[in-house]
Order: structure tokens, then sequence, then C-alpha cells
């Protein structure tokens, strides 16, 4: 049986984290045909391990070198030998993916919450709005009350006006 080649690959730059590497180059290890595959983040850099035939790994090596996720920042591509275990395929694969569920279920538990204390503060909201329609028609009222005040005012003080008047011009003989 032939001896499997393991590699280990340091991804290093300004953004190497939160770009999907790891999902950029499982999909390159399997297309590839590697049988094993492990990633993970170490400090700022990210960490790949990889093992199957020794052509496969190389032309791995040579994909990472020369490849990266499209919002990847990256200043070096350190490749080395390994002589640790690393986790088949498949293993990565299923590990990985509950991993991201995990995070999903997080964020939608976190997204609810969120919700739940906007809701909160709408209700608050509505309720003040709801005082404010209140005290609103409080005011609408009052200003029709002095609206009809006034007009009766004016309306008795035009009298008056057009009755003295009138006796004036009865007095000096304009009638």
């Amino acid at each position: 049986m032939e001896e499997l080649a393991k590699k280990r690959v340091v991804i290093k730059g300004e953004k190497v984290q939160d770009v999907g590497y790891r999902l950029f180059l499982l999909e390159a290890a399997e297309s590839i045909g590697l049988k094993g595959f492990h990633a993970r983040n170490v400090g700022n850099d990210v960490e790949f391990l990889v093992e199957g035939d020794e052509n496969k790994v190389a032309d791995f090596a040579g994909f990472a070198k020369t490849n990266y996720p499209e919002l990847a920042k990256v200043k070096e591509v350190v490749i080395e030998d390994y002589d640790g275990n690393v986790m088949s395929i498949e293993g990565f694969y299923r590990s990985f993916s509950a991993g991201q569920l995990v995070k999903i279920v997080n964020l939608g538990v976190n997204m609810v919450g969120k919700q739940d204390s906007m809701l909160q503060k709408q209700d608050t909201m509505l309720g003040k709005m709801d005082m404010m329609l209140q005290k609103q028609d409080v005011l609408i009222g009052e200003v029709r009350s002095l609206r009809q005040d006034l007009k009766a005012y004016v309306d008795e003080r035009f009298r008056r006006l057009e009755a003295e008047i009138a006796s004036i011009k009865e007095k000096i003989g304009i009638a």
C-alpha cells in the first residue's frame, strides 16, 4: 500500500478568516480527490491539513497558493510537510456542517431576541403615539371652543358697532 502524502497549508494575510476559505478549499480538496482534510483558524491565520496521493496533495498545494476566495486579502501561503493525523474529508465535512448549523441556530435565536426587543420598543412607541393623539384631540377641542367663543364675541361686537353707527347716523341725520 502506497503511503499518503501530508501537508500543512497556512494562509496568512490581512483578511483570511470569515471569507469562506474553509468551504473554498474543501471544494478544491474534494474535486482533486484528497483523502484527508482539516481546517481551523489559528490566531489570525487559517490552517489546512491535507492528506492524499502525493500528486493530488501537490495539486492542492498549488491551487491553495494561487487561488483565493473573492473577499480574502492574502499576504502569504506557507506549505510544509506534516506528519500528524488528518481527519477524513467526509469527517471534516460532517464536523464543519454541524458547526455551521450551530452558528445559524445561534444567529436565529439572537435575531428572534432582537425582534422581541424591537417589538417591545414599537409597542412603547405606539403607546406614546396614542397619548399624543389623545392630547391632540383635547387641543383640537379647546381650539374649537375658543373659535366658538371668539365668533360669538365678534358677532356681538359687530352687532353693537352696527347699532352705534345706526344711532350716530340717526343723530346726525344720515339715515
